[in-house]
């Protein structure tokens, strides 16, 4: 393949781009340049506009080939091919009775099949051994239910790409709460989801005063049994100990939030929890790299202003040219044309500000960024509502109440994990701090490669400290925190993952949701020594910096992950089935991830 001189892609995000995202023959081999991706998905989307598509194809090309701004998947994989389908998430309800449930899982599959995920709420479903029509028969209940679609996902890839996922909920108050809080105990089942418990204010305060809750069967709305809120809570914080599932989504802040509130509620969010939808509702998103928005050590504010501008245009555009793959949720999505545009490289961005992600600065830098961002793409969905008309749900929304003029779009930003499209950018993922200094990548079979953050080498050569014996040991552990010969000042500077502490997630994630439409999709990492009531204070605290939801993931909680650092014994128990994991011999000690891994959401890549 040749690369054109303009674009400055990884290897690895060549590797990606061939497998995943490149238009291919019948025989699989690539038909297309990464540079006429690009291209193509450029001429695709500036299709939306009628008047200008030249201009606006070219900036739009300009933006994704300079690595400044990428859509979510689908829209690189189908913009410009038959599939047309460039949303990355949808909402699908799940009513109470055979058919409906067996109508959602096909509608499921026909949006996998085009590249989307799915999140669902089961809080409709009448519980196990409930009555049914039938005399003689019970319910089976919510989780039976979810092994089915769990089943259709597994046979069906997303757009022949990758394999789909999905978003399982259940309010707090269901009866079967506890099975569905422990359901992922057992290794493999429900693999094919992120599942969380959506919680209420109330249930949070019943959490805090040591008080009972009540359970009430959704068939009939009557209460059923209480349980004590705060063993309940306990079991949460446990089960994601132990699992890293279930994660929260707290609905009542999500409601306050809700910008169309007289359309209905919000009851779901996509796999990774950024995006809450309303039943048969899709949103496209976008994120801009703020590693490329930083000139001579400071913010350039015009640059990100314009790539919000552009980006924001990029994806209303993206809503009137994709193919909707039910007609359900065209008319939901075209009634709000909610987009949501985010961001990738937060971290990268901090280290060339010299500013470490756990400090005071990062949560300041994080709300000025955010502010930024989100004032810039309502000022410039007002402008696209004065020629394009406003979202049609605008009377009688949020904003209309606020007083807002009227804008195209009910939501504009969003906080993807950015997965996959954070490796082409070869920056890192969404807001998350960086997995590891240095580490060992599987390519393909046999083959494997060094990477070095490319900041820390540049300032280790500079700075006269770089040796290959060092880069070797950093890649052993991924952090850099015990070894010698670097200074303190950069070994603060470049902190990973688990050398932050729960706290400073949490406030990180906290500070972007403040000026956040939609939600955030953040990992709380935990070192392999936590504890649950570790997990407890996180939630909590989530919960109190008015987060919209919380998601934790505890080192060597799974046998089979996706990073890992070890060999010899304990390496070889952590082998299974999946080519995340590659150990050269039982002596070497390395870090190692697989081709896609960017240390983002564990279920998919947006």
């Amino acid at each position: 393949m040749q690369v054109e001189e303009k674009l400055e892609l990884t290897y690895n995000a060549l590797r990606v781009l061939e497998k995943r995202y490149l238009l291919k023959d019948e025989y699989g081999n690539p038909i297309e340049t990464p540079e006429e991706m690009f291209r193509r998905v450029a001429r695709a989307v500036a299709a939306g506009d009628e008047n200008e598509q030249e201009r606006c194809e070219e900036e739009f090309y300009q933006m994704m080939s300079r690595l400044e701004f990428l859509p979510n998947s689908p829209t690189l994989m189908n913009a410009g091919t038959e599939n047309g389908q460039l949303a990355a998430c949808f909402i699908l309800p799940v009513p109470d009775s055979i058919d409906g449930i067996f109508t959602a899982i096909r509608q499921m599959a026909l949006i996998h099949q085009t590249g989307g995920g799915t999140g669902f709420s089961f809080s409709r479903l009448r519980p196990r051994d409930d009555m049914v029509k039938y005399k003689g028969l019970v319910a089976s209940g919510p989780l039976s239910f979810m092994r089915v679609f769990d089943g259709a996902t597994d046979v069906v890839k997303q757009g022949g790409r990758r394999r789909g996922a999905n978003m399982g909920i259940l309010r707090m108050d269901h009866p079967d709460i506890l099975d569905f809080i422990t359901a992922k105990e057992k290794e493999g089942f429900l693999n094919n989801f992120n599942i969380s418990v959506a919680v209420t204010d109330e249930f949070m305060e019943a959490v805090k005063n040591r008080s009972y809750y009540y359970l009430i069967n959704p068939r009939t709305n009557q209460k059923v049994k209480r349980l004590w809120a705060p063993k309940v809570f306990d079991l949460m914080a446990q089960m994601a100990w132990k699992t890293g599932d279930p994660g929260i989504i707290f609905l009542d802040g999500i409601n306050r939030h809700n910008p169309t509130p007289q359309i209905g509620e919000i009851e779901s969010t996509n796999p990774c929890g950024e995006q809450p939808l309303l039943p048969f509702e899709s949103c496209n998103l976008g994120s801009i790299n703020l590693a490329r928005v930083v000139k001579d050590g400071q913010i350039d504010w015009e640059k990100l202003r314009y790539l919000v501008r552009i980006g924001g245009h990029f994806l209303d555009n993206v809503i009137n040219v994709t193919k909707f793959p039910l007609p359900e949720i065209a008319g939901v999505t075209l009634a709000n044309r909610k987009i949501g545009l985010g961001i990738m490289g937060f971290a990268e961005l901090l280290i060339q500000l010299g500013i470490p992600y756990n400090s005071s600065q990062a949560l300041t830098t994080a709300e000025s960024l955010m502010k930024f961002i989100s004032e810039e793409a309502k000022k410039k969905s007002i402008e696209l509502a004065q020629t394009r008309g406003a979202f049609p749900n605008y009377p009688g929304s949020l904003w209309d109440r606020l007083g807002y003029p009227p804008m195209r779009n009910a939501t504009t930003t969003t906080i993807a994990p950015t997965g996959t499209i954070s490796l082409i950018a070869g920056t890192s993922s969404g807001i998350e701090p960086l997995f590891a200094i240095a580490f060992v990548r599987h390519i393909m079979e046999g083959t494997e490669l060094l990477e070095i953050n490319s900041l820390f080498e540049k300032i280790a050569r500079e700075k006269g400290f770089y040796q290959q014996e060092m880069i070797e040991q950093i890649a052993q552990e991924g952090t850099i925190r015990k070894v010698s010969g670097i200074p303190t000042d950069l070994k603060q500077l470049f902190v990973t993952a688990f050398d932050i502490s729960p706290e400073w997630h949490v406030r990180i994630q906290a500070a972007f949701q403040k000026y956040t439409d939609n939600a955030v999709s953040k990992t709380i990492n935990l070192p392999p020594h936590s504890t649950p009531d570790e997990v407890k204070k996180a939630f909590l605290l989530a919960y109190d910096s008015k987060c919209k939801g919380v998601t934790v993931y505890r080192y060597d909680s799974k046998k089979v992950q996706v990073l890992y650092v070890g060999s010899g014994e304990q390496g070889k128990k952590k082998r299974g089935p999946s080519k995340n994991l590659e150990f050269r011999n039982e002596k070497e000690r390395c870090l190692k991830v697989d081709s896609e891994f960017a240390g983002d959401c564990k279920i998919c890549f947006v």
